[in-house]
């Protein structure tokens, strides 16, 4: 096999693994949003401060979370054209 074929091989199997992960993880983080969004609807004793400061946080997070993903798939793009290019040369 020959090595470039390897590395593309490797380099999509880590792509795959990636996705995969990130799935699990944004789906489990959704889940734990909606039910901290119930806790906040039920909890009268919190300030509307709080409540405030805390959907913030959950905004934040998740645009963090959608910039690192965008971050990902731009460099595995970068990768994959490398590879191509490589390949085309050859």
């Amino acid at each position: 096999m020959d090595q470039k074929q390897m590395l593309a091989q490797m380099i999509e199997f880590n792509k795959n693994a990636f996705e995969n992960s990130f799935s699990a993880t944004a789906l489990m983080q959704d889940q734990m949003e909606k039910m901290t969004s119930t806790f906040l609807d039920q909890a009268t004793w919190l300030p509307e401060d709080g409540k405030k400061v805390l959907k913030e946080w959950t905004e934040t997070f998740k645009k963090g979370r959608t910039d690192f993903k965008k971050a990902v798939d731009d460099s595995f793009k970068k990768v994959d054209s490398y590879f191509a290019g490589k390949t085309k040369s050859e």
